[in-house]
């Protein structure tokens, strides 16, 4: 199998688009204060923007239709003719086709547990001058993590497509090669294979 131009750059397109969109997630978390009531003296939760969690959400899709464009073409690994085996590109292959379901599964474990988390809003109420309630809010760095995971993601499964197209194609030519050999004769040799029949007549 030869490398695709433009499966790679789909491939990175897409990466490069969920990075920002986590880094963006990241940086419009939804934030909250306890305000007082204008109608009592209990205090209630007041949040932000929900941007955070449409970029995480967006993030998260763009990802996964990545990593399944990825694995469609090369048949996960699994599937398929099968690689050259005793190649260094065949375990580079191996290596980075590990490396990049981690980061991918890691990528995709902070998006989406952080989109829900900063769509969770607390919903009980306090006393005014009192103790104050606790509002739920996401943490520093969950939607960084998911980002990181994203560009790690995007180095090992452009490494992994590249070795595994390396491996698949030494294995193509192996085989078109013997086939060639195996079939062809020169036309110096054919006036021999001639002679013998006949003598053997």
């Amino acid at each position: 199998m030869a490398v695709s131009v433009s499966i790679l750059t789909v491939v990175t397109a897409l990466h490069l688009l969920a990075f920002v969109f986590a880094f963006g997630a990241e940086r419009r978390r939804s934030t909250a204060v306890p305000v007082p009531d204008q109608y009592d003296e209990k205090t209630f939760c007041k949040y932000g923007t929900e941007a955070s969690t449409v970029y995480g959400m967006s993030a998260f899709g763009l990802l996964l239709v990545s990593q399944a464009l990825v694995n469609g073409v090369t048949k996960c690994l699994c599937f398929g003719k099968g690689l050259v085996t005793g190649t260094s590109y065949t375990v580079w292959a191996i290596v980075f086709f590990v490396v990049s379901w981690v980061s991918f599964l890691g990528a995709e474990a902070c998006l989406l547990a952080g989109s829900a988390r900063n769509a969770y809003h607390t919903k009980s109420e306090g006393i005014y001058k009192g103790k104050e309630i606790s509002c739920a809010v996401l943490p520093v760095g969950v939607f960084a993590a998911g980002a990181a995971f994203t560009l790690m993601s995007l180095i090992a499964t452009i490494l992994y497509y590249l070795a595994h197209s390396k491996a698949d194609t030494g294995g193509w030519e192996k085989h078109q090669n013997d086939g060639i050999n195996i079939g062809m004769t020169t036309p110096s040799e054919a006036p021999k294979q001639q002679n013998t029949e006949f003598n053997k007549v």
